[in-house]
């Protein structure tokens, strides 16, 4: 994780996370967080530990971790999307609720989420099993660059007046 970007979207990606727990405690303790609500309690409790998994192996470049959290999140909040959008189009001459909108608008934020957190891994070319340094590797890995040592070394000729 070496470019500011991944820094940024793995600091999304932890403050979502965090949001999502705040959310989960208040529905289960009947407490008033604003306008937003878990979409199934149950499932997100268990989307919270898939998430935390991923976030790790993200951290540590695994492609694997990237595609579970957008597989996750796609078929979590995918659903959501689809059916808000739906009640919007067929509601339009009536007045709708703001709570649709408000879970609609975090909805679509955690599915931007996973597919700029998928976009980041596969477009990040140091994710490699074993990266190379190549401001160093050069000069260790190569057996061209090593030194050679002849017969001036060991005599250490320097001459002071």
């Amino acid at each position: 994780m070496s470019k500011f970007s991944t820094w940024l979207i793995v600091m999304f990606m932890i403050m979502f996370w965090v949001f999502r727990i705040m959310l989960a405690i208040s529905a289960e303790f009947n407490w008033e967080m604003g306008l937003l609500h878990p979409l199934n309690l149950q499932i997100e409790i268990i989307l919270l530990f898939v998430v935390l998994a991923c976030i790790v192996l993200i951290i540590k470049r695994k492609i694997i971790g990237g595609i579970i959290y957008l597989l996750a999140y796609g078929l979590y909040f995918g659903a959501d999307v689809i059916n808000n959008i739906q009640t919007l189009l067929s509601a339009v001459d009536q007045g709708v609720d703001i709570n649709l909108y408000a879970n609609l608008l975090m909805s679509i934020l955690g599915i931007i989420l996973a597919v700029v957190t998928m976009l980041d891994l596969l477009m990040d070319k140091a994710r490699k099993t074993n990266p190379k340094d190549k401001k160093t590797d050069w000069f260790y890995a190569d057996e061209k660059f090593d030194r050679k040592l002849d017969d001036r070394a060991d005599k250490n000729n320097y001459r002071t007046m």
